[in-house]
């Protein structure tokens, strides 16, 4: 969806997202150049103080527009902050994520800079989004962050190997994005999808249609777990958002949630271990 032609709409399901109870809100520097993040900001602004905002920082646009490169360092980020601040039309971040990182990255250095950025009052707390057990390990030990956004859906059980515990023993929340496994577990064709063969998405599709309810048993699978404290759904049609609220208000029982587990084999994180 084209902001430039459509943002009036965007807006406007931004609004009746917050009216309808939910109150934070994912973004990123990256996405469409700063102008989701624009967006963002105007439709908030008129009840800021009762929302909570959270963007991204790492990925820096090349000059040329040719596409972007991973840019972690301290200065980076000290000087990303303010463009964000003002895109956001805010005065204060609540979440400041690091959008991917590395093994190689100097943490540290990040780490510092998120820390001082706390200190000035520019942001409330940071965390990073990632899948990598060995970095998000690392930031766990070193760090002071508070969240890790992650890819987490019934179709991908990978963070249940360790990564979940391991953060919720750490008291460090889980955000979960791709919940909805880019449509498969809802409306679109089964096809294969991280190692499972079309006819095993075939069948956790037919098992979360017998619930008839698969948009709110999907997305109350992954709030089941204690480690997980919110997930990042995108919308682009009011129709969505109506479903997905319908869904959260029907109560699934324990044991359906506790069947999908059962279905297929977990997979396991291969790299960055």
């Amino acid at each position: 969806m084209s902001l430039d032609v459509h943002s009036t709409e965007s807006e406007a399901l931004l609004k009746q997202a917050y009216d309808s109870g939910i109150t934070f809100f994912d973004t990123a520097d990256l996405y469409d150049r700063g102008e989701n993040e624009r967006l963002v900001g105007r439709a908030l602004k008129p009840f800021r103080n009762q929302v909570i905002i959270a963007t991204k920082v790492g990925n820096q646009w090349r000059k040329d527009g040719s596409g972007w490169d991973w840019n972690p360092t301290k200065n980076y980020i000290l000087n990303s902050v303010d463009d964000s601040l003002r895109r956001l039309q805010t005065d204060y971040i609540d979440l400041y994520q690091l959008h991917g990182g590395t093994i190689e990255d100097p943490i540290d250095e990040t780490i510092e800079a998120f820390e001082q950025l706390k200190q000035l009052g520019k942001i409330r707390e940071y965390g990073i989004s990632s899948i990598r057990p060995n970095v998000i390990r690392e930031w766990a030990e070193r760090s002071n962050m508070v969240s890790v956004m992650m890819q987490y859906s019934v179709l991908d059980r990978r963070p249940e190997e360790e990564m979940l515990n391991h953060l919720h023993q750490h008291d460090i929340s889980v955000i979960t994005r791709g919940s909805l496994a880019k449509g498969l577990l809802i409306n679109k064709p089964a096809k294969e999808y991280l190692g499972y063969s079309k006819e095993e998405v075939e069948r956790i599709q037919d098992e979360l249609n017998k619930t008839g309810n698969p948009v709110g048993t999907s997305i109350q699978f992954v709030l089941n777990h204690p480690a997980v404290a919110s997930a990042v759904l995108g919308i682009r049609m009011s129709t969505q958002l109506e479903s997905i609220l319908t869904g959260l208000d029907a109560k699934i029982p324990e044991s359906v949630l506790g069947e999908l587990n059962t279905l297929l084999l977990q997979k396991k994180y291969e790299n960055h271990r």
